[in-house]
């Protein structure tokens, strides 16, 4: 996918509060410190992300040019929406096969799935209105801000420009801090690490061509084609 036009590196980096998005990085590994019964309370799960989102918030109030910063700019648009909508089919369709057929020929049960909160929603709410919903706000929150901003920080480590436009560092802590979030992984168990590698996709495109478009589009699409067929197997299989 070749690049957008857009600012020099350097122009992006030259904000403040990017250390706002160690926050939320912190609160998911102090998550894993706490004894199981903390663990269990849906509103500790939720904690490191309600804290992403104020750190957003506090990073949003005292920067400019909020929407170029994350990826959001309108001319940007249209190819997010192709390019997404690609991406989204591409990985929804091999993240399908993984969960209908690799893991349970591991020997994982996938039943679980048919009493996750997403599944006891009727379909027409969670497509595609729940999903779209979910994805732009886990886009800006991941992407957007968490790995954009690390990407800020990072880029003081690097003499190379490729290095420096690959955030390498920071790529691959959003991408592991967005699988083991604590509500995906308690909702979604061994399947959490699937993932790792949308994780790293959606970051790499992010930080490729800085249009978030692509990484909300691709996730909404690829999550309604992994629920609807998702939904579909298990239904056909349970009953």
């Amino acid at each position: 996918m070749a690049p957008e036009p857009d600012r020099p590196v350097q122009a992006q980096t030259a904000e403040r509060g990017a250390a706002l998005a160690l926050l939320p990085i912190a609160a998911t590994l102090d998550y894993y410190a706490l004894p199981a019964s903390l663990q269990d309370q849906t509103l500790v799960q939720f904690a490191p992300q309600l804290l992403a989102y104020l750190a957003l918030g506090l990073w949003a109030a005292h920067n400019h040019d909020i929407v170029s910063r994350l990826g959001l700019d309108k001319g940007k648009l249209r190819a997010g929406l192709r390019w997404g909508f690609l991406t989204g089919l591409l990985l929804g369709g091999l993240n399908t096969f993984v969960i209908l057929s690799v893991y349970p020929n591991l020997g994982f049960d996938i039943s679980f799935l048919k009493t996750t909160p997403h599944a006891r929603l009727p379909v027409w709410v969670m497509v595609p209105w729940f999903i779209s919903g979910i994805a732009l706000l886990v886009e800006m929150n991941f992407r957007g801000f968490l790995l954009g901003r690390l990407a800020s920080l990072e880029f003081r480590l690097w003499r190379s420009g490729s290095a420096q436009r690959l955030s390498p560092l920071a790529l691959v802590s959003s991408a592991l801090i967005f699988a083991f979030d604590p509500f995906m992984v308690n909702t979604f168990q061994q399947l959490h690490w699937i993932a790792v590698w949308d994780g790293l996709i959606w970051g790499a495109i992010w930080l490729r061509t800085r249009n978030l478009y692509v990484a909300i589009v691709a996730h909404a699409v690829e999550v309604i084609v992994i629920y609807l067929a998702v939904r579909a197997a298990l239904t056909i299989e349970y009953h």
